[in-house]
């Protein structure tokens, strides 16, 4: 069982992130360690606008749209890891390597997002990342995140 100090109701991922339907994609984070890793959730539904066009008859979650929630899931654990950051502060995504897409994510899905801190140098921080639906891997990426400010 997760540990509720370290984890994130959707009122405090909308304190943090700066996404908005229909691109806020973390519905809930699950457990996170600050400097180390985050595990959060992605309930994918029918009723997501996507969907009228990505198939209307054969309904895929868009493999871009997986990498931007693990992409969301990477600024997360970015701003649970520093501590007196200031109000005006992002995590840009701003690249991503290796990725693999291993099956498809549909409607009615739970897609798990790992993420795992692997190194910043100035202010590029560097993560592992995948998405799990039923514990199999769908998708699996390494990210890149500037930490900017404005």
């Amino acid at each position: 069982m997760a540990n509720e100090l370290n984890s994130l109701d959707i009122q405090e991922i909308l304190s943090l992130l700066p996404h908005r339907y229909p691109m806020l994609l973390i519905d809930r984070v699950i457990d996170f360690t600050p400097g180390e890793s985050l595990h959060a959730i992605k309930n994918v539904s029918i009723n997501e606008p996507i969907f009228t066009g990505h198939f209307p008859n054969q309904p895929i979650f868009p493999g871009v749209l997986i990498l931007e929630a693990m992409a969301q899931a990477t600024g997360l654990l970015g701003f649970k890891t520093v501590e007196n950051r200031s109000d005006n502060e992002l995590y840009l995504f701003a690249a991503v390597d290796n990725a693999r897409f291993k099956q498809p994510v549909v409607p009615g899905d739970t897609m798990h997002l790992h993420v795992e801190f692997l190194k910043e140098r100035r202010n590029i921080w560097k993560f592992a990342a995948e998405a799990r639906v039923d514990g199999k891997v769908v998708c699996s990426a390494e990210i890149m995140c500037a930490r900017r400010e404005f």
